[in-house]
């Protein structure tokens, strides 16, 4: 199949869109006959600690950091609410579907969104101030309803993610996927392969997986330090389990 249909890109719908009923909007704005483009997968998502974390991990040690993490986990919108904690997270695919996505989503800042390019989606978001224990104002968290990939990279890093080989049909895979040979277990945030008290197995045998994420696990067993934390590769295994204290 050409390459170009296979270009993907991540969408999260996020808790503010949901709070405020947008979503048949949002998903209207992104129906094929405006962009052309497919749905690959779409699943509702309850957002745990490491999921958050390894989402916006690029903004690690921001002061908007943790404000971030609450944000995209619905604690922000739905405080003491945690039984409509989610997203929607959607994997659209076709030709340029990165820019596609961008262009109708808008620019991150929703002010911005507004001044030049009134009508999208993100015109409809807001800007909120992060004020610290005295209640001085120390930055800013856009509440812009929406999540889309910023570029090819970050498309297939999020995709990864976010939906493992098997939330996407087969025919629809746009990066290389492998079988595992191995069980895999996480224990204190560590690999282990084997099963010990309080270990959580993520992987078995035969089980098809993304093949940068083998390559993780086979790097992070053998000692040799990787560009992935073992979290990025965990996280998607453990959306929508039993949730921890997070």
């Amino acid at each position: 199949m050409d390459k170009k249909i296979l270009k993907q890109t991540l969408v999260l719908i996020k808790p503010d869109a949901l709070k405020n009923s947008l979503t048949g909007y949002i998903l209207s704005q992104l129906s094929e006959f405006h962009t052309g483009l497919r749905f690959a997968a779409t699943k509702i998502v309850h957002v745990n600690k490491m999921l958050a974390e390894e989402h916006y991990a690029e903004h690690q040690g921001k002061v908007f950091f943790p404000s971030l993490l609450e944000y995209i986990m619905g604690h922000l919108h739905y405080p003491g609410e945690p039984w409509k904690h989610r997203v929607i997270a959607i994997v659209y695919q076709g030709p340029d579907a990165v820019k596609k996505m961008r262009d109708i989503v808008g620019p991150t800042n929703p002010h911005i969104a507004r001044e030049q390019k009134p009508g999208c989606i993100r015109a409809l978001g807001t800007v909120v101030p992060i004020k610290d224990a005295e209640g001085n104002v120390v930055g800013e968290r856009m509440d812009n309803l929406i999540h889309a990939s910023a570029n090819d990279s970050d498309a297939e890093r999020e995709t990864k993610l976010w939906f493992k080989p098997n939330d996407i049909p087969p025919f629809m895979h746009a990066y290389p996927t492998g079988i595992s040979m191995d069980y895999y277990f996480l224990k204190d945030n560590k690999l282990c392969m084997k099963e010990e008290p309080g270990s959580l197995c993520f992987i078995v045998p035969g089980q098809t997986v993304w093949q940068s994420d083998l390559e993780t696990l086979h790097s992070l067993q053998q000692g040799i330090s990787s560009s992935c934390s073992i979290a990025s590769v965990v996280a998607k295994y453990f959306i929508n389990e039993k949730p921890e204290n997070d």
